[in-house]
């Protein structure tokens, strides 16, 4: 089996890059979120995946624990990101370290004042990648990620996201969307680029409302699900509706207590995930 590789968002998980968050915290209680990290990564190991470890340095990237974030894994290798938050701007060599110490080949990488994160970064089937731009994702940086993928025979699209709460609150595309599986995904519409809704539409992806009031009350993270398999999700303690709402459509729904980690960090078990094989 090849030890790299992820075009669906979906397909079982079997390896995923993960960091500590012991060094991580600042706008938390640091052993409590550490102890819900740990029981996010028991979690994720139980359903079959090989964590990898990002080195844990006390290196001050406290934003770095959100791996989802500094690079985007395709089927030919890793392609190295360029984080829109300047806080995060050390983060990408990081992963990229890390990839070189496993063997995993550098596709490419996306150099300034090109900008994207993995948060906007949406796999719609393993030939078509949307990318939200907005304050995080730039033109200049989604063109470059189509000059790289496009001879790859990957479409590459972006879509305008709205402004919504502001700069510092940073909406990404996967605030709005988490898929469950290859033709279904957890929405929430009001904040969903309309070109956006209608491709999924058209190619059949069925569209699972998340509940207004509980993505209201937390800024979009009752949205933030892993899934482990199709239908198969790790999601945050605290939103019932939501939950009810995945139930109701076919899925597992696994969840952990998060609100030392998750709410008090702005980002879900999604952030907290770069998965590097899935298949």
């Amino acid at each position: 089996m090849s030890a790299f590789g992820s075009q669906s968002m979906a397909a079982p998980l079997r390896r995923v890059l993960m960091r500590s968050a012991a060094n991580a915290m600042r706008d938390a209680d640091p052993a409590k979120a550490a102890s819900q990290h740990a029981a996010l990564a028991e979690l994720v190991a139980a359903s079959g995946a090989e964590i990898e470890w990002i080195e844990d340095k006390a290196d001050g990237l406290s934003d770095s624990l959100f791996t989802h974030d500094p690079s985007l894994m395709t089927e030919h290798g890793a392609l190295i990101l360029s984080m829109g938050k300047p806080l995060r701007a050390r983060e990408p060599s990081l992963h990229e370290e890390t990839y070189r110490g496993l063997g995993i080949p550098i596709l490419g990488r996306v150099e300034a004042p090109g900008q994207v994160e993995g948060g906007d970064c949406v796999w719609v089937d393993a030939r078509t990648l949307a990318i939200g731009r907005g304050v995080r994702s730039n033109q200049e940086g989604i063109q470059q990620v189509s000059n790289l993928l496009t001879p790859l025979g990957i479409s590459v699209y972006g879509f305008d996201l709205p402004l919504w709460q502001g700069e510092e609150a940073c909406l990404h595309l996967m605030s709005v969307i988490s898929p469950l599986a290859d033709d279904l995904a957890l929405v929430y519409s009001p904040l969903l680029p309309a070109p956006f809704y209608q491709m999924l539409k058209a190619r059949g992806i069925r569209l699972v409302e998340g509940d207004a009031g509980e993505f209201a009350a937390s800024n979009g993270l009752s949205l933030n699900v892993l899934p482990t398999s199709p239908h198969k999700v790790i999601a945050v303690a605290g939103f019932p509706k939501t939950k009810a709402a995945m139930e109701a459509a076919g899925c597992t729904v696994e969840i952990f207590e998060a609100d030392a980690l998750c709410i008090a960090c702005e980002g879900g078990p999604t952030c907290l995930t770069r998965p590097i094989l899935r298949r």
